[in-house]
């Protein structure tokens, strides 16, 4: 856990040599650390040119472009600094040892972050998006990150815990202050804005995972009977020989996989072992990977040869999933079938090129379909639907509670489960609101 006393410095630029270094400073003696680094403490946001002296030595380490900024106006709410050094691994190297001999520490993964949100200036949705802005590989991931770090889904999330604390002070207001001329609807009132909290947060996880399939990709996998041509297919896709291509049957024995950008979604694209009984037990694993991938994949291709017969078992594995898309593989040896099972058939041929352009046209629609960028705000993280769950199962049990005990204990979870969601929740916010509705103590 991060101590608050400590002085803490990291580099924020990548490793190794560059023309410039920035190196962070946060913490209480910040302010102290640039003193005796340059003799004076420069004017508050106003890049300031220094010659950066070792306090054991005197000698220049370097002459770097400063930045001074004082708590509680600063990204983590401390006192911070940047010093602007120039990039060789010798200059960062030598000013890093003169922090540590002034008392700083380097710093933790994250803890600029995390004394941010410590200190107020962000909650917890705008520091994961902070995580996923540097993670970012497209544009729709980035414009995701910034709505989330500019706080739509904080201010969301942060109204809906607003409400419940709301449900909360009415509902112990009917319990705890029956004599006090208060409203007789109090129960009946929470109940009712229970109901509608439900179903707006019912509406808000019904989003078929969207955010997070953005954050985290699209899985795409290619299934099928050995020697169907799937390697050849993802290799034709990604643009690279990514799988080994043999004419042997069984060459594939692992999963393979290979990264596409589709649309502005990442997508992870998966050649499997084919799909056969057999007395080897590498290639038993093989397959059983197989069909594992396929269960979890958001988008399943069923690679299908069109010299030979369709597959039983490929066919059988995608009978559950009606959105699988069913490729006829190796159209240049065979006339492929319109249909299989009732279902159309895309005509495709690894080494002539046949159909590739329809497949990623295909596969990016998609991908658009189901992670494409929105203007609300969509979740991001397992944590938060696991925690809307939870708020939206307690509002049911509030509704259905015969006890208004129960109900209150009800409404008393969904504030905790909500609040989790930002890391601002309190008694506090309830006392405020029992107190200030209800005049109570008149």
């Amino acid at each position: 856990m991060t101590d608050l006393q400590d002085t803490i410095f990291a580099r924020a630029s990548g490793a190794g040599g560059a023309a410039i270094a920035v190196v962070r400073l946060s913490g209480p003696r910040t302010g102290d650390v640039l003193r005796k680094l340059t003799g004076a403490l420069p004017q508050a946001r106003l890049a300031s040119l220094r010659a950066l002296r070792d306090p054991q030595t005197e000698e220049v380490l370097d002459r770097a472009l400063l930045l001074w900024f004082p708590g509680p106006a600063s990204f983590t709410g401390e006192d911070s600094a940047e010093l602007h050094l120039h990039g060789g691994p010798a200059v960062v190297a030598d000013v890093a040892e003169a922090l540590v001999g002034l008392g700083c520490r380097p710093a933790e993964g994250g803890e600029f972050t995390r004394r941010a949100f410590l200190h107020g200036k962000l909650d917890l949705t705008q520091a994961e998006a902070v995580a996923d802005l540097v993670a970012a590989e497209t544009s729709a991931q980035r414009r995701q990150a910034l709505r989330q770090a500019d706080g739509a889904l904080g201010q969301l999330y942060a109204a809906w815990t607003a409400r419940a604390s709301r449900m909360l002070a009415h509902q112990e207001a009917a319990i705890e202050f029956t004599m006090d001329d208060l409203p007789t609807d109090l129960d009946r009132t929470a109940r009712r804005m229970a109901a509608e909290l439900a179903a707006e947060i019912a509406q808000h996880l019904d989003d078929g995972r969207r955010g997070e399939k953005l954050r985290e990709g699209l899985s795409v996998a290619i299934v099928g009977p050995p020697n169907a041509g799937k390697s050849s297919l993802l290799n034709a896709l990604s643009g690279r020989e990514a799988a080994i291509v043999s004419a042997q049957p069984g060459t594939t024995r692992d999963v393979v996989e290979c990264r596409l950008l589709l649309g502005g979604v990442p997508v992870t694209l998966a050649d499997t072992a084919g799909l056969r009984a057999s007395a080897d037990e590498i290639e038993r694993e093989g397959v059983r990977r197989a069909r594992r991938r396929a269960q979890e994949a958001d988008v399943l291709i069923a690679a299908l040869p069109a010299d030979s017969a369709p597959d039983a078992q490929t066919l059988a594995l995608v009978a559950g999933r009606q959105d699988a898309l069913l490729v006829a593989t190796k159209c240049d040896l065979a006339e492929p079938p319109a249909e299989i099972t009732g279902r159309s058939v895309l005509p495709t041929s690894a080494r002539m090129g046949t159909g590739l352009a329809e497949l990623t046209a295909e596969l990016t629609r998609r991908a658009e379909q189901q992670a494409g960028a929105t203007d609300a705000p969509l979740i991001t993280r397992a944590r938060h639907r696991a925690a809307l769950h939870e708020a939206r199962d307690l509002l049911m049990e509030a509704q259905a509670a015969r006890q208004p005990e129960l109900a209150a204990e009800a409404y008393r979870g969904v504030v905790r489960a909500l609040g989790r969601l930002t890391g601002h929740v309190g008694v506090e916010d309830v006392l405020d609101i029992v107190f200030g509705d209800f005049c109570i103590g008149k």
